[in-house]
């Protein structure tokens, strides 16, 4: 798992290839990859969130308890799972037009790599300033685009040319998707799991 992390991060065409070679499943993606990098931003959230807390303007820090961190913790993890797998069937029925007709399991596992660098942007949250969080989601977010083009045609078999079509409409649901992740995430982590879930 790590050596993909690398690999992407440090020559993703290579990588690309190699892990076409590896021909692995959907279940394989997550529990060597997804399932581990997804818990990097919950985790570094959580000890941000009850020892620095997020800093708003002059006021002072807003900490959750260990508690609410917890409980908004396990509901920003679904959230991320969820939209992997959301993100690899947008990928799948946008590619179904093209020639090649890549599987819904070779674009949810093609999904999964791609979010890498967004994985590791949340690194950042273990000190959660605003405009630090926004510029590491940025980063991150241009080089899973990186990624995404690099790979439709590495991976998918989708031409260049076709592929920037792919990838320009998967960018954009993508980036709607993250937004409304980060909207959920601000009310999960910004005003605690209690008052978002309703418990007492």
């Amino acid at each position: 798992m790590l050596a993909h992390v690398w690999g992407l991060m440090a020559h993703p065409n290579r990588e690309w290839k190699q892990i076409q070679s590896e021909r692995e499943t959907i279940t394989h993606l997550y529990a060597h990859h997804v399932l581990l990098m997804a818990a990097v931003p919950v985790i570094c959230a959580f000890i941000g969130t009850t020892t620095v807390g997020w800093h708003i303007g002059d006021t002072r820090p807003i900490l959750l308890t260990p508690l609410d961190a917890l409980g908004a913790g396990i509901a920003f993890y679904i959230i991320i799972l969820a939209a992997v797998t959301l993100m690899g069937y947008v990928i799948h029925r946008m590619a179904r037009r093209y020639s090649s007709h890549p599987s819904l399991r070779r674009c949810v596992i093609f999904a999964g790599y791609v979010a890498t660098p967004m994985f590791l942007a949340g690194l950042v949250a273990v000190y959660p300033l605003i405009w630090l969080c926004l510029l590491a989601g940025i980063i991150g977010l241009c080089y899973s685009a990186y990624l995404l083009y690099l790979g439709i045609p590495a991976f998918l078999g989708i031409s260049h040319e076709e592929g920037f079509i792919v990838t320009g409409a998967t960018l954009g649901i993508g980036v709607l998707v993250l937004e409304a992740m980060l909207a959920v995430t601000v009310l999960v982590w910004g005003y605690g799991a209690r008052w978002l879930l309703g418990s007492v």
